[in-house]
């Protein structure tokens, strides 16, 4: 399923999927990061308790297991972390990645190194991205996290 309503987040959400899974989860946390201070998420608690039950159980993991369980999801790598993203609701899925953001920024969850730079190959991308209105990269992001955890995706596997 997929949130995408024009042709130019449906374009990005594809090229989005190209790219490996450290850069995708390195393109989720900038765009997070660029869009947190417009956020104003309230789910409701049929949202919200899913998904915090499953970041709890990726926050309580090691760093290294934390970051490969974040690996799995993204690449539909066949995991317990990747079932369970795979029985939320599109809007937990969601949340569940705000809460990761959030948990990185808390220092609960394993953070992007201070050093780490996105691939050149994303420089277009993310410009474009950037261009795009409010509602549009919010679309783009459900988009492209809605899909995760099945081996479905468009575009290469990762």
């Amino acid at each position: 399923m997929t949130y995408a309503t024009d042709n130019t987040t449906t374009e990005a959400v594809n090229e989005f999927r190209r790219f490996d899974a450290d850069t995708q989860l390195g393109l989720l946390w900038y765009g997070y990061l660029d869009l947190k201070e417009q956020l104003n998420p309230d789910p409701g608690f049929s949202v919200t308790q899913p998904a915090t039950t499953l970041y709890d159980q990726i926050a309580a993991l090691p760093q290294e297991q934390q970051l490969q369980a974040q690996r799995d999801i993204v690449s539909g790598n066949e995991s317990s972390f990747t079932q369970t993203y795979n029985a939320l609701a599109s809007s937990a899925r969601l949340e569940v990645w705000l809460l990761l953001a959030q948990g990185m920024e808390q220092g609960n969850v394993i953070q992007v190194s201070s050093d780490y730079k996105l691939p050149e190959s994303t420089n277009d991308f993310v410009n474009r991205i950037k261009q795009l209105e409010f509602e549009q990269r919010i679309n783009f992001m459900r988009s492209a996290v809605v899909d995760m955890g099945t081996a479905k995706q468009e575009g290469k596997r990762v």
